[in-house]
C-alpha cells in the first residue's frame, strides 16, 4: 500500500501507525454475510413487533386482522352515516386492512382523488390501535383507481411492447404511487396466461399467452415494485392456480379450469413460479374448480389440496396467501360468508379479502376455534404472518402520510413518457390489405367511435387525437343504444362521403360482464361498413380477439389497451406519424398466431 503524507504532518509509525491503515475493502463474500445478517436482524424485529401487537389482542381481535374490507377512496364526512360505519369496522370490528375500489354510479367507474385517499386513510390509521394495512389492485399504475396519476397502458400492451425494462418501470411507478397514498399492498401483477380467447374476465390483464414471456414480465414488475426500500410495498402474483383458460367471470359463477396436472406444470403454472423465484410476497387464489387439482367441485379458494398441497408443500411458498374477493358469487353461491372464511382459513390462505358480511366473517371463524374446527395455533400463525408483513413495511414507526407530498410522487414526465412509449411500440397490425394503413389522407377517412355510451368517458382522448392529426376529417363517437335508423345514415354517409373508414372498439374487462363483444347495435353497424365496399380499418381497444367477430375488415389493428396513451398511440399509427412494429402476445384463432405483426414505417414529410 502507498502511504500518502499530509503536509504538515510526520508519517505515523509502530502501533499508533498500524491502528491508522485502512481496512481492506470487504469480499463480495464478507459483504453478502453482512447483508444476509443486516436482513435476518430486521426480520426479527418485525417480528418481535408482530408479537408485542398480538400480545394485546383477543382471539377475536386477532382473527379480525385477517379481514380486509372496502373503502372507496373519498373522504366522507364524519357526520355521515357512511363515515360511522368505516370507523365501526376500524374501532368495533378492528379489521386487519381495507382494499381501495371504485365506486360505480348509473353503470360509470368514479375514479377516486389521490388526495382525497390520502386524507381518508389517514383518518382512519389514526382511530386504529394496530396500524391498518391497505390494498389495492393497481394492476395498470394508479391510474386503475384515481384520477390525476400516469394512465399507463393494460399488460397485455406491455407484453406485446416487449420491453422488460419498461416493465420493471411501471413496477417501481406503482410502488411510489401507491406509498404516497398510503398503501402498501398491490394486488398486481397478474400471473395469468391468457390461453382462452373468450376469457371475459382476464384478457388484457395478462401480458399474453406464451408462460415464459409471461413469467419474464411478471418478474420484472416484481423486481421494479422492490426497486426502492424508501416505497416498500407488498406484491401479489394472481390467481392461483392460473384463471386464463376459462370463459367464466368468477364474479358471477365459478370457473372451470379442466387442463391436466402435466398441462398446469408447464403452462399455469409457470409465472407463478417465476414469482416465487423472484420474492413476491404474495398469492392470490382464484375461484375455480380445478378437477386435475382437486376432485370435489370448489374453488381453489378453499382447496387445501391447491393452496397448502400444491402453493405451499410443492411449489414451496411460503409468503402470503390471499384469496380473492370472497364477495364473488364463485364462492357466494356455494357458501355463507362465514363458512367461506373458515373454508379458505383450512385450505391455508392467510388473508380474508373482501368478505361478503365481515362481522360474520370474523364470529364463524372464531366460533370455528372455539369448537375445534380451526386451531388457534392456525389462526395465529397468519396472524403474526400479517402482523410482521406490517412491521416490515415500516407501519409501527410510521403509519400516516404527507398528504401535501402526495402530488410530487404522481404523473411525472418520466412516467408519462414511459407510458406513451409502451403505447406506441404496443400497436400491432394484423392485417393490412393493400398497404391501407397509414391512410394516405387520413383527412378524407371517416372515423366512427364505438365508445361504452352516455355514462361513459371512452372514445373522447381519441376522437381529440383524430382532430388534431386528422384536421378536417369526420369524427363521431357512439352509442351502443342509437336507434338502427341512425346507424344506417351513419353507413350511408360513410358509403358517399369517406375514402375509406375507421372504427375504434372499446371492449374492456368488467366484472360482471360476462362476455368480450361488441355491446347493442354496434356489430351490425360494423357489418353493415364492411359490406358497403368502402376500406375499414378496425382498432381494438381492449378485446385483441375482435377480429374473429369482424373477419371482412380489410385492416385490423390491436393496442392491448383502452388507455389514453394508447388511444393517442392508434390514431399516431393510422395516420403514418409512427411506424408500427408490435408483435401479438396473444394467438388469434384462425387468423393470426402468437408472434405475428406487420410492420409499417412513418410517413415522411414529403407524404
Amino acid at each position: 500500500m502507498l502511504l500518502i503524507t499530509m503536509p504538515g504532518l510526520c508519517p505515523a509509525s509502530g502501533a499508533a501507525a498500524a491502528k491508522r491503515q485502512p481496512r481492506p475493502a470487504q469480499t463480495g463474500t464478507a459483504a453478502s454475510s453482512k447483508t444476509a445478517r443486516a436482513t435476518a436482524a430486521r426480520e426479527r424485529n418485525a417480528v418481535a413487533q408482530a408479537r408485542r401487537w398480538m400480545a394485546r389482542m383477543t382471539l377475536r381481535d386477532r382473527v379480525a386482522q385477517l379481514v380486509m374490507t372496502a373503502c372507496y377512496g373519498d373522504s366522507p364526512s364524519v357526520r355521515s352515516r357512511e363515515y360511522r360505519d368505516f370507523k365501526s369496522q376500524i374501532t368495533d370490528l378492528k379489521v386487519g386492512g381495507l382494499i381501495v375500489l371504485n365506486r360505480v354510479r348509473d353503470g360509470a367507474v368514479q375514479r377516486a382523488e389521490p388526495h382525497a385517499t390520502a386524507a381518508f386513510l389517514n383518518r382512519m390509521q389514526r382511530l386504529a390501535k394496530t396500524p391498518l394495512i391497505v390494498g389495492v389492485d393497481f394492476e395498470h399504475g394508479a391510474a386503475m383507481r384515481m384520477v390525476r396519476t400516469t394512465q399507463f397502458p393494460f399488460a397485455m400492451a406491455f407484453g406485446a411492447a416487449n420491453d422488460l425494462e419498461a416493465t420493471r418501470a411501471l413496477g417501481a411507478a406503482t410502488a411510489r404511487e401507491a406509498r404516497a397514498m398510503g398503501i402498501h399492498w398491490i394486488f398486481a401483477p397478474d400471473a395469468d396466461v391468457n390461453n382462452n380467447p373468450d376469457n371475459p374476465i382476464i384478457n388484457i390483464r395478462s401480458f399474453g399467452e406464451n408462460p415464459q414471456a409471461v413469467a419474464a414480465q411478471v418478474k420484472a414488475f416484481i423486481e421494479g415494485a422492490h426497486s426502492d426500500p424508501a416505497n416498500s410495498v407488498l406484491v401479489t402474483a394472481k390467481h392461483f392456480p392460473g384463471h386464463g383458460d376459462t370463459d367464466t367471470d368468477t364474479h358471477m359463477n365459478l370457473g372451470r379450469v379442466t387442463a391436466s396436472r402435466e398441462r398446469l406444470e408447464q403452462v399455469e403454472f409457470v409465472p407463478f413460479k417465476a414469482a416465487i423465484e423472484a420474492g413476491v410476497d404474495s398469492i392470490m387464489t382464484a375461484h375455480l374448480a380445478v378437477p386435475a387439482l382437486e376432485p370435489e367441485e370448489k374453488p381453489a379458494t378453499v382447496s387445501k389440496n391447491v393452496l397448502t398441497g400444491v402453493l405451499r408443500d410443492e411449489l414451496g411458498f411460503k409468503g402470503l396467501v390471499c384469496t380473492d374477493a370472497l364477495d364473488m358469487q364463485g364462492v357466494t353461491k356455494m357458501y355463507g360468508p362465514g363458512e367461506t372464511a373458515v373454508r379458505a382459513l383450512e385450505a391455508g390462505a392467510d388473508l380474508l379479502l373482501l368478505p361478503a358480511d365481515a362481522r360474520e366473517a370474523v364470529r364463524a371463524v372464531v366460533a370455528a376455534v372455539k369448537d375445534g374446527r380451526l386451531t388457534k395455533a392456525r389462526v395465529d400463525a397468519s396472524v403474526l404472518k400479517l402482523l410482521t408483513a406490517k412491521a416490515r413495511l415500516g407501519l409501527q414507526r410510521k403509519r400516516l402520510v404527507d398528504v401535501e407530498a402526495v402530488p410530487d410522487a404522481l404523473d411525472s414526465p418520466e412516467d408519462q413518457e414511459l407510458a406513451t412509449r409502451v403505447a406506441e411500440k404496443a400497436v400491432t397490425l394484423v392485417r393490412n390489405e393493400n398497404g391501407l394503413v397509414p391512410l394516405a389522407k387520413p383527412e378524407r377517412a371517416c372515423w366512427f367511435v364505438l365508445s361504452g355510451g352516455r355514462f361513459s368517458a371512452q372514445g373522447r382522448d381519441f376522437t381529440d387525437a383524430v382532430r388534431r392529426s386528422a384536421k378536417g376529417a369526420f369524427v363521431t363517437m357512439l352509442d351502443p343504444t342509437l336507434p338502427t335508423s341512425e346507424f344506417d345514415s351513419l353507413a350511408a354517409k360513410a358509403q358517399t362521403s369517406c375514402d375509406a373508414v375507421v372504427v375504434s372498439a372499446y371492449v374492456l374487462v368488467a366484472a360482471y360482464a360476462g362476455n368480450m363483444s361488441l355491446p347493442g347495435n354496434y356489430p351490425a353497424f360494423v357489418n353493415k361498413l364492411t359490406d358497403s365496399g368502402k376500406p375499414v380499418v378496425f382498432v381494438a381497444l381492449g378485446n385483441p380477439y375482435l377480429l374473429r367477430a369482424f373477419p371482412k375488415v380489410n385492416a385490423y389493428l390491436a393496442t392491448f389497451s383502452t388507455a389514453v396513451p394508447s388511444e393517442a398511440a392508434a390514431v399516431r399509427a393510422i395516420t403514418g406519424e409512427i411506424g408500427i412494429n408490435g408483435k401479438l402476445p396473444v394467438t388469434i384463432p384462425g387468423f393470426a398466431h402468437i408472434g405475428d405483426g406487420l410492420t409499417t414505417a412513418a410517413k415522411t414529410a414529403a407524404q
